[in-house]
Order: C-alpha cells, then structure tokens, then sequence
C-alpha cells in the first residue's frame, strides 16, 4: 500500500482537483492523509465530503498552525503504508503515476524514486516541464535539486519511516538529502507524471528566499564548511538560471 501525505493549509481553490487525481489513479491500493494545519476557509469541509465516501481518504486536523514539515510528519506518523508518496494540495498526479513509479521501483530495486512534472499555472494551463535527471546522488544533489517533492516516493521497508525537519523551506529537499546519505543512488522517470502548480507571484519572489535557505542547509543541515558550502551554491546559482531550459 502506499501512503499518500498531503498538507492542507487554505487550500479550498485546489484541494477537490487534487484528491479526484488520487482517486483516477490506475493503482488503488493506496491510502491518502490529509493533515489541514488549521485552515480558516472551507478546506475542512470539502475534504470531509470526500472522506464519507471513500475511506481510504483519512483527515487530521492540527489544533495550531504548524507549518508544511510537521502537517507532513504527522501523516507519516499515521501512515500505513509500504510506501510513502507526497501530494501537496494545491498539485495534481497524472491517473498512471503510482503504477508507472511502483513499477519502476521493483524493476530497479530501488528505495527512493522520482519523475519529470509539468508546470502549471493557477488556472492549471501548461507552462512548460521540468525534465529531472535519470539518476541522482548525495553529492549531485547538493548542486541542484532536480526532485519535486509531488514525484517522490520511497520505499519504508527498505529505509524505515524518514521525516522532514521542522524547517519553514526547503525541508523536502533536506529530506531528500537525509535519504541520500542512506542510498547510493536514485533513479527517475523521466516522463512527466505529475503536475506543479505555480502561483503568479512564485517565481520572481522566492528565489532570494530559496537561495537564503539552500545556503542554511549546506551550513546548518548538512554541516558543510565554508568552501564546500560556495562550492555547492556556486553549482546550485548555475543551475537555477537553466531550471527550465
């Protein structure tokens, strides 16, 4: 079974789209948690209409806004599941996204996978896709992190329950990079199999943000020294500018 983690925080615009791409999936057996970190709109009451009627579908509301990382780490606590996959709630999974991936983990024998996505904007028009690398390590993915977080799954047979650290950014990606250190390796689909939605403001406005905290993580997390630390960032600048070219 796989579990399906999805934070929810005022996400009422989207959440319906989100959870009817879950239930189109050709793989079923699956379970999907959604924890609402104290929405204000109706949220709550749109997911509860999909919960009555279908049981794989579990709701868990925080009683104090907590963030992304801990709304994440309570359903991984939750979860059943022999696999843990990530779906925000504003993204939406192509209908063959977890029997293409499962596949291609036994195929494989691999414990993390990932995939291509498209990008979408508000109205969910296509923007343009963000082709992933066919295989990715520690040390590559210190320089560019080419795992969005609606493509990951991991094996929690192979590697135990792993959680996000209680970071306001970035903290899929320091997931990533904990997974790494116990992994040679991670393969990827290179096909498009999910959907990242994009708000207008999201692309300009975060990047000084972003960059702030990649520089905490290689310092912070990862303990790196100060010229391991510009090496990688040098990498990670390069990379940024041909994300999507």
């Amino acid at each position: 079974m796989v579990s399906i983690i999805t934070p929810s925080h005022n996400a009422s615009k989207f959440i319906c789209e989100s959870i009817d791409s879950v239930l189109a999936q050709t793989y079923q057996d699956w379970e999907m948690i959604i924890v609402d970190d104290c929405s204000s709109d109706d949220s709550v009451e749109k997911i509860r209409s999909f919960t009555k009627q279908d049981e794989r579908i579990k709701l868990i509301e925080l009683e104090k806004n907590g963030g992304p990382a801990k709304a994440r780490n309570r359903a991984i606590e939750e979860s059943q599941g022999d696999f843990i996959a990530f779906l925000d709630a504003d993204d939406l999974w192509r209908a063959d996204k977890l029997e293409r991936q499962l596949e291609f983990m036994k195929r494989y024998n691999l414990a993390f996978t990932y995939s291509s996505y498209d990008v979408i904007d508000e109205s969910g028009e296509y923007i343009t896709t963000f082709n992933t690398k066919n295989a990715v390590t520690y040390k590559s993915l210190l320089k560019t992190c080419s795992i969005g977080c609606l493509t990951a799954i991991y094996d929690v047979q192979k590697l135990g329950k792993i959680y996000m650290p209680d970071m306001q950014k970035r903290q899929d990606y320091a997931l990533w990079l904990d997974i790494f250190k116990r992994i040679d390796h991670a393969k990827g689909v290179l096909e498009p199999l999910a959907s990242y939605r994009i708000g207008q403001t999201s692309v300009s406005s975060n990047k000084f943000t972003a960059s702030l905290w990649q520089w905490k993580i290689y310092r912070d997390v990862e303990k790196l020294n100060i010229i391991e630390s510009g090496y990688y960032f040098a990498h990670y600048v390069y990379y940024g500018l041909r994300k999507y070219k």
